[in-house]
């Protein structure tokens, strides 16, 4: 019977669902003894436990000394201390905000209410609650990490590629045109209109429209037309004859206004420079004309010993760079009173007869020129300096050079053995893009007035245009606002 109530007794002590009476306080309940339970706002509830927090605030570390931890005030470390009231009202201001604000309730009445009804604010009973201005830094304060991150993005990591289509964008028909390296055939307006010499006969077409006119044709047949240049305005065309003639002519009239003769040989370039224009011929000479006088032939350029067919002014008007069949190529100084000086530069680097020259429309101190086969270099010169700054070595004879400001290229027309139209990255002249659409060689350049696209002629008897410029509509707007905005030069009418 004593065995039966000893097991009795093991059992009862084994039980773990009974409260053990004798063992010693949880550390929970030992910290609700130690602390006021009264209902605080968080602010006044840390306050008033300072002084009666038993939570110890060092750890020993492991050499032996205490080392001081972060502790919360009023409870155990990394422990809120909240009661069940204030998780509640949190809870409750969380779901509150999902809800529609009454327009009719007010802030103050809804503080006080608050404050009466829970003893506090209950905007500060917030699980996240941002209280206070941020401090205003002290006068003279850098922070030393701003470069870090407020650094503007550069141009060249904002710059996007673009596509450039390498089949053109128009083809034209031209028949009849002479497979002559020295000649200038083309020519493109400020008014969209592109004027091409086809053997003895000028045509224009409009890029706007596309109607086709029939400008002028010469009256002997063995007589051909060797060079076409527009006024800056765009109303007068310039036309070089193989009798050694200038003719000019009003492309609005279709009329022409007189025939200039001068040379002693054909006329195969032509540049304007606001009422002067200047020409080259076979002889070598090149003549200045007012085209205001009756005496138009003011001034003779004497340098070239052989056939000038390259001939430029310079986007300022200070200087005419001239390019001939003798591989030299000559800066003049503009036109004046007293009469023109000699050459300000003659440079002698080319091996081969110079027709492409191309100034550069945003650097004017900056000239392009390009040789023909024996040569097939292209050369940058500062003519202030007098000194070659870039020599490109491009396999094929250049026939015409063009400046393309959109983008700031080069583009160069070839002949053998490229027979196509190469882009260039100016100054680093580094191939951009290349175009192999004709059967021939090219000829001839022109850039339209937006500058967005090439037009090349080649011996294919085929005018080709490369829409490979694109311009931005916000810049191109404000161009063309500009260019309405500009009045005439010319003010007085060619006699």
């Amino acid at each position: 019977m004593a065995q039966f109530v000893f097991e009795n007794d093991m059992h009862s002590l084994l039980k773990l669902d009974m409260p053990i009476t004798n063992a010693p306080m949880a550390r929970w309940q030992r910290k609700s003894a130690s602390t006021n339970t009264s209902v605080l706002s968080p602010s006044k509830s840390m306050n008033r436990s300072l002084s009666k927090s038993k939570t110890p605030n060092k750890t020993p570390g492991k050499n032996g000394k205490l080392q001081c931890t972060p502790s919360k005030v009023g409870g155990d470390r990394y422990i809120p201390s909240r009661n069940n009231k204030q998780m509640d009202v949190a809870s409750f201001l969380l779901s509150k905000d999902n809800e529609p604000a009454d327009p009719n309730a007010s802030t103050e009445m809804q503080k006080a209410w608050s404050v009466n009804l829970n003893g506090y604010d209950v905007e500060e009973a917030k699980i996240l609650h941002l209280g206070g201005k941020p401090l205003n830094a002290p006068e003279g304060y850098q922070n030393n990490l701003r470069v870090l991150y407020s650094q503007v993005t550069t141009p060249v990591s904002m710059k996007k590629s673009r596509y450039i289509s390498t089949v053109p964008d128009r083809i034209l028909d031209a028949p009849d045109l002479r497979n002559d390296f020295y000649l200038n055939l083309l020519d493109w307006s400020s008014q969209n209109l592109l004027a091409v010499a086809l053997h003895n006969s000028v045509y224009l077409w409009d890029a706007s429209q596309g109607d086709i006119t029939l400008l002028m044709k010469m009256e002997q047949e063995q007589d051909y037309i060797c060079s076409v240049s527009w006024i800056k305005e765009g109303n007068y065309l310039a036309i070089g004859t193989s009798d050694g003639k200038v003719q000019l002519w009003d492309v609005e009239k279709q009329k022409r206004l007189r025939s200039m003769a001068s040379h002693t040989a054909r006329v195969c370039s032509l540049s304007w420079n606001n009422h002067i224009l200047s020409s080259g011929s076979r002889s070598g000479h090149i003549h200045h004309h007012d085209v205001r006088m009756p005496d138009h032939h003011i001034f003779t350029l004497t340098g070239h010993s052989q056939e000038v067919c390259g001939l430029k002014w310079s986007p300022d008007g200070k200087y005419l760079a001239s390019g001939g069949n003798d591989n030299l190529v000559y800066v003049w100084p503009g036109v004046t009173e007293g009469g023109n000086q000699g050459a300000i530069n003659c440079f002698t680097s080319h091996q081969g007869a110079v027709k492409a020259l191309a100034w550069c429309p945003w650097q004017h101190n900056i000239l392009a020129s390009g040789g023909g086969t024996s040569d097939r270099h292209i050369r940058i010169w500062n003519t202030h300096t007098g000194t070659c700054t870039n020599s490109l070595d491009t396999q094929s004879q250049i026939s015409s050079l063009v400046f393309a400001p959109n983008h700031k290229e080069l583009v160069s027309g070839h002949g053998f053995a490229c027979d196509g139209l190469v882009i260039w990255k100016y100054p680093s002249m580094t191939k951009v893009a290349e175009f192999l659409g004709h059967e021939a060689r090219v000829l001839n350049l022109a850039l339209s007035p937006d500058c967005s696209t090439v037009a090349s002629v080649a011996a294919d008897e085929t005018v080709r245009l490369w829409k490979c410029f694109e311009l931005d509509p916000l810049t191109k707007k404000a161009k063309e606002k500009m260019a309405k905005s500009t009045n005439s030069i010319i003010h007085q009418g060619i006699r």
